[in-house]
């Protein structure tokens, strides 16, 4: 009996060496593997065109990569006929002969930017306006009044440029910056210390924004009209001219986000109209969203297309430029994404929509007619389309993939008809990634009834019958979807890299948009507000309870988060509030009291208890888990004193906390000079606090 118990003693103590050894035998091999999934995209190719349209407006060429030299194929979409030549036909489309979808100059974000008849080049030096001649020396300085912190041709995020269509006049902005606050930028890695004082990048919710002043200016004469912009303080927008350049077009969005409109000035006097309005009760649209994409023009330079949510759901509206609505061309329960193409003169708009009631951030390519009527869905494969029309609008190149399915081009008629595949990604080298593909899944919200849809990840070795940590990769901010929807998602650079990679090193790893995120309507969005803070975590505890009640394999003794910028503060949160279900936290780059978020939580004087809630200040005494907290010295859009700020009240609540300070890195570090040494840190505090014991059979 006594032998029996001896050996089997034994085999026990072998048995937990040989397991000991194997795993170390396997902690390198994960280690690669976390490193190359960062590189996820260079383990497939093709799937991907980049197409130049020839003189006749449907037929076009591209190159294909192969060993040695690229493949060049020209398609003849009307033959439906794809050949193989020797070297590109050299004959593009000719732009002159295309029919403009919107106004024929838009503005867009150059530091110079040349004018429609090609002449001149407009540019900012030295806080002023300057024309150069696009051939030649020539220069011509039109202001001569900008100084520092009061200078022409930008506001606090974008340059203002726009040329009338004509090339004889410039709308351009005089932005007074002297008495906004500024962000002291330390670098410390200089022989001395020096401070740079840098511009708020996100207006605090607790203070102004800086005056606005929007001028048209006659290039011959340098004359400056003044356009009336009103006394209040508004962030505006531009969006184009007419097509006679009798008017500036822009829009104004008020201050507490409440109110947008679109707005006409004259472009002699400088008297403005208003065009439309567009008010809510929460918000309008959120931080940053881009204004200029609301409003496609048709080529007869007198309707327009406006995107709005006052139905509760984001759809297009038909106008006159006077303003006159002539029909809502779309309804429904769901949102439209962006108007693609126009084709005025067969009477169809397309536009990309999230219109699959069972898959609601799929995005497919659609078409209405503008009497708002045959609406018919163009695409049809599960996932993320990318539209591309050609010059004729006869044929478009529709390019898509899901987050399990690698991406293919397909060529199709105007109609949806398909005519052929392009290109297919060929994924061969994901092999050396043993890769696994995500899983899609859904589950019910904090309140038990609304859906909420996520991706879970699995490491390269999975094995159902052990048990594996698991790591929540949180963003849940109200401005952006954090949902991996397409199979190569490069939505804020890599970090769909990121998210397959962190499971690579033994752990599961979901990704899921709780309420409040946008692209689901107007009430799934509005949670947000004068909400920061109160329902994200909740929902994310609740995707973990469920994940793992029909997953035993998940390991709810060994649960982390990771987050960056609002995905940090939330991290934080998260181990602040749920102390008992996450253990381990790496927050980067965080925002400890959300005040950059006046858009989606009105004026702290009004909704002062709300902003109070949403600090993570007042809830440092709840940490009992192990927390990284990392930034950047040189963050001017989460600026460093943030987690300076938490630091202080963990010291204050005597709570240990880890700290990784990077200096001269900025808010994105998972794109900066120093991003392989973050991902390191990510892997080591990891590995170190959360993944260390040993996978349970």
């Amino acid at each position: 009996m006594l032998g029996f118990i001896f050996r089997s003693l034994l085999i026990l103590v072998i048995g937990f060496f040989v397991s000991a050894n194997a795993e170390e035998r396997l902690q390198p091999d994960r280690e690669v593997m976390y490193d190359r999934y960062f590189e996820f995209h260079a383990y497939f190719k093709g799937g991907t065109i980049e197409a130049t349209w020839m003189l006749d407006g449907s037929s076009f060429w591209y190159a294909e990569e192969a060993p040695g030299d690229p493949v060049i194929w020209q398609v003849d979409p009307r033959r439906n006929v794809k050949e193989r030549i020797n070297r590109p036909p050299g004959r593009k489309v000719d732009t002159d002969h295309e029919a403009p979808r919107v106004l024929p100059h838009p503005f867009i974000y150059l530091t110079e930017q040349f004018s429609p008849d090609g002449r001149w080049v407009a540019t900012i030096k030295g806080h002023n306006l300057w024309l150069r001649a696009s051939s030649g020396d020539q220069t011509l300085q039109l202001t001569t009044d900008g100084v520092e912190g009061h200078a022409w041709g930008h506001d606090i995020w974008n340059e203002w440029m726009m040329w009338s269509p004509d090339s004889s006049k410039l709308a351009s902005v005089k932005v007074d910056l002297r008495q906004y606050p500024r962000i002291p930028v330390v670098n410390y890695l200089g022989a001395r210390e020096v401070v740079e004082w840098m511009h708020d990048y996100n207006p605090r919710a607790d203070q102004s924004i800086p005056q606005t002043k929007l001028f048209i200016l006659d290039v011959a004469s340098k004359r400056q009209v003044e356009v009336k912009i009103g006394v209040e303080t508004y962030f505006l927008s531009q969006t184009g001219w007419r097509r006679d350049g009798s008017e500036l077009l822009f829009q104004r969005m008020r201050r507490d986000f409440q109110q947008l409109e679109l707005i006409a000035a004259d472009s002699m006097t400088g008297k403005t109209r208003v065009i439309l309005t567009e008010r809510s009760n929460t918000f309008v649209l959120g931080l940053r969203v881009p204004l200029d994409r609301l409003i496609t023009w048709l080529p007869d330079g007198n309707r327009f297309i406006w995107l709005s949510e006052r139905d509760g759901w984001k759809h297009l509206y038909l106008y006159n430029v006077d303003g006159t609505l002539i029909r809502q061309l779309t309804s429904g329960r769901f949102p439209v994404a962006e108007v693609i193409e126009i084709d005025e003169e067969a009477g169809w708009v397309y536009f990309t929509a999230h219109g699959d009631a069972q898959r609601p951030y799929d995005t497919h390519l659609y078409r209405v007619n503008l009497e708002g009527e045959q609406f018919q869905q163009l695409t049809e494969a599960p996932g993320q389309h990318e539209i591309e029309f050609s010059p004729s609008r006869e044929f478009f190149l529709d390019s898509h993939s899901s987050v399990s399915r690698p991406p293919q081009v397909d060529l199709r008629r105007a109609d949806g008809s398909f005519l052929q595949v392009l290109s297919q990604a060929n994924t061969e080298f994901l092999e050396e990634l043993r890769w696994n593909a995500p899983e899609e899944f859904v589950v019910k919200a904090d309140d038990g009834q609304t859906d909420l849809y996520g991706v879970l990840y699995k490491p390269f070795d999975f094995d159902p019958t052990k048990k594996y940590p698991v790591i929540d990769a949180i963003y849940g901010a109200p401005q952006s979807s954090n949902l991996p929807t397409s199979f190569a998602w490069r939505q804020y650079g890599e970090l769909w890299g990121a998210h397959a990679a962190l499971a690579q090193l033994g752990c599961i790893v979901f990704i899921v948009d709780g309420r409040g995120t946008p692209g689901r309507g107007k009430q799934f969005h509005d949670v947000a507000y004068a909400n920061l803070g109160r329902h994200e975590i909740p929902d994310h505890v609740a995707t973990l309870m469920q994940l793992a009640d029909q997953r035993p394999y998940m390991d709810l003794s060994r649960v982390g988060i990771v987050g960056s910028s609002v995905g940090g503060y939330l991290v934080t949160r998260a181990m602040l509030m749920m102390p008992d279900v996450y253990h381990v936290g790496i927050a980067t780059a965080q925002d400890s009291d959300m005040h950059i978020f006046g858009a989606y939580m009105g004026s702290p004087t009004e909704n002062k208890a709300a902003w109070e809630y949403a600090s993570n200040l007042w809830l440092a005494d709840g940490l009992k888990g192990k927390l990284l907290l990392i930034h950047g010295t040189s963050d001017s859009e989460a600026p460093i004193s943030h987690t300076m700020k938490m630091v202080d009240a963990f010291a204050r609540a005597n709570k240990p906390y880890d700290l990784l300070i990077l200096p001269g890195q900025g808010h994105s570090l998972h794109r900066s000079e120093r991003a392989s040494y973050w991902r390191a840190a990510h892997r080591r505090y990891l590995q170190e606090h959360l993944l260390q014991a040993p996978l349970q059979p």
